[in-house]
């Protein structure tokens, strides 16, 4: 099914962090910090590079009022934010039921809010999948824990055969990220939908209605390329580490949806350096001056 319609995001922020606690037992794992940045910064920022304009962020009833502090109405970053909240976690597929309406037929992009992908042409990966029309894309990448995931088969030509969704003898270890981008039937696909084992929609379940479909493509995430998902403490820490790094050697502000906007063109250098001062004399607001007195956009 064509849709003229422009592609809308959905940021899944919900979930009790039950593998974060205690740190999470006053606050949201997406606002815990991943080096100078709350984690949802990271996954927002990817968003914008894909080239949205319009994204929902979808979390809990107790902390939307922080997100609507943090990240307001987008106009910072020249988007339009909207919220929703979701009582109850019932699996990702259910974030496709709570913005069916908001989407009215449009394509969307999926993202987790705790899922961080990073890469030199991590930007025209998300733009080419962005401007797809029919069916859907997912992104494969390589872990040591498969088992933990929906995991990805392929045939010899590299086509995928199968999605399971995490498989006690995971049949490769290629899973797939929290980065979907689906047409404008996921929601009624979703709908079809009935509860796994753990009473939840599952998001593999939408994958593979598309793969039977021979609708589903899926692109893997090779050398060059970083992906993590920090809802642990490990990788979190780990993660910190990366983002500290990269900005150590490339001077360049990783997972900054305000340096994504701007280099997007959403924003102009006013409303950058409007954006840079109110971060106040802090790591972040040296590097993205520096990197603006370099010319670095």
């Amino acid at each position: 099914m064509k849709s003229h319609k422009a592609r809308k995001g959905i940021l899944l922020a919900g979930g009790h962090g039950t593998r974060l606690r205690p740190l999470t037992n006053v606050i949201s794992k997406h606002l815990l910090p991943l080096y100078d940045k709350p984690i949802i910064f990271y996954p927002l920022s990817s968003m914008i590079l894909a080239g949205l304009s319009e994204i929902m962020l979808i979390t809990t009833p107790t902390e939307s009022a922080l997100y609507k502090k943090l990240l307001g109405d987008g106009s910072e970053f020249g988007i339009k934010l909207v919220y929703k909240e979701q009582l109850e976690p019932a699996g990702i597929a259910q974030a496709l039921l709570i913005a069916e309406e908001w989407l009215d037929g449009a394509p969307s992009m999926l993202m987790l809010g705790d899922n961080i992908l990073l890469g030199t042409h991590v930007a025209d990966r998300l733009q080419a999948a962005s401007r797809s029309v029919e069916g859907a894309i997912v992104f494969a990448h390589q872990v040591r824990d498969p088992e933990r995931y929906g995991v990805v088969s392929f045939d010899k030509a590299g086509k995928p055969l199968d999605i399971i969704e995490k498989p006690k003898n995971p049949p490769s270890s290629w899973i797939v990220t929290g980065v979907y981008f689906y047409d404008g039937r996921a929601p009624s696909i979703a709908r079809s939908l009935k509860p796994s084992v753990r009473n939840e929609l599952e998001i593999t379940d939408i994958n593979h209605a598309y793969l039977e479909q021979n609708a589903l493509t899926v692109e893997r995430l090779g050398q060059g390329y970083a992906w993590m998902d920090v809802g642990m403490p490990e990788p979190l820490l780990r993660g910190a580490e990366l983002i500290k790094g990269l900005q150590d050697y490339s001077e360049h502000a990783v997972g900054s949806p305000l340096a994504s906007a701007y280099n997007m063109g959403r924003i102009d250098k006013n409303c950058f350096e409007a954006g840079i001062e109110s971060l106040g004399n802090t790591s972040l607001a040296r590097l993205l001056r520096n990197e603006l007195n370099k010319g670095n956009f």
